[in-house]
C-alpha cells in the first residue's frame, strides 16, 4: 500500500511534469505560465485544502483501481470523494460485493464517511451513462447561470438520473443548488450530501 504522504507528493510532481512538458512542447514559456496560473485558480476557489484536494484524488483512484482489479466488469462503480467524504454510486451484483465495496472503502487511509448510494442489480448500459453524463452538464450550467450557487462550490453527480450534490457550502447556496437540480429536466431525484459553513 503507497502511504498517502507519498501518493500526494508523486500527484504533486505528476502535475508538474506535465504542466512543464506541455510548455516544452509549445517551445516557449507562455502556455506552462498560463496553464499554472488556470490551475492556482481553481485551487483557490474551491473550499477544500490542497491537502484535502490530493488526499481525494488519492481516495478515489485507489477503490475504484482496487475493486475494479478484484471485481473487474461485474461491477460499475463510481468514487467520488470530497473533503474525505467518499459517495459510492453505480451497481453490484450481490449484496455481498456491495458490502465488501462499502466495507473496504471505510478503512481506505483519509477516509471520514461513506455514502452508500449502489444498488444491487445488474450494470447499467452505455446509454444510460451517457444520459447521466448529460443530465450532470445541464444541471451544472444552469448553476452557472444562477446567482445564489457558485457552481465551483457544488460537485454533481449524476447516477441512474439521481443527482447528488456535493461541497462545502451556505444553507442558502446548498438549498438553492438542489432547487436548481432537481427542476432540471431528466432529473428522477436529489440527494444532497453537503458539509455546511457557518
Amino acid at each position: 500500500m503507497i502511504p498517502i504522504r507519498a501518493l500526494r507528493s508523486s500527484l504533486f510532481a505528476a502535475a508538474l511534469l506535465v504542466a512543464a512538458s506541455a510548455g516544452l512542447l509549445a517551445g516557449c514559456a507562455p502556455p506552462l505560465i498560463a496553464m499554472g496560473a488556470a490551475h492556482v485558480t481553481m485551487i483557490a476557489v474551491d473550499r477544500r485544502s490542497t491537502g484535502a484536494q490530493l488526499d481525494d484524488t488519492a481516495i478515489e483512484f485507489k477503490v475504484e483501481s482496487d475493486a475494479g482489479t478484484r471485481w473487474g466488469t461485474e461491477i460499475h462503480l463510481s468514487v467520488t470523494s470530497y473533503n474525505g467524504n467518499v459517495l459510492l454510486s453505480g451497481e453490484a451484483p450481490t449484496p455481498e460485493i456491495r458490502a465488501a465495496i462499502v466495507e473496504y472503502t471505510k478503512k481506505t487511509d483519509r477516509v471520514k464517511s461513506v455514502y452508500d448510494e449502489l444498488v444491487v442489480g445488474p450494470a447499467t448500459d452505455l446509454s444510460a451513462r451517457t444520459n447521466d453524463t448529460y443530465i450532470t452538464s445541464k444541471v451544472k450550467a444552469r448553476m452557472i447561470e444562477s446567482e445564489t450557487v457558485k457552481s465551483l462550490y457544488v460537485k454533481v453527480v449524476t447516477d441512474r438520473s439521481v443527482v447528488y450534490l456535493m461541497g462545502i457550502v451556505s444553507r442558502e447556496q446548498g438549498d438553492a443548488a438542489a432547487k436548481i437540480a432537481a427542476t432540471t429536466e431528466g432529473v428522477a431525484r436529489v440527494v444532497k450530501l453537503f458539509e455546511y459553513t457557518g
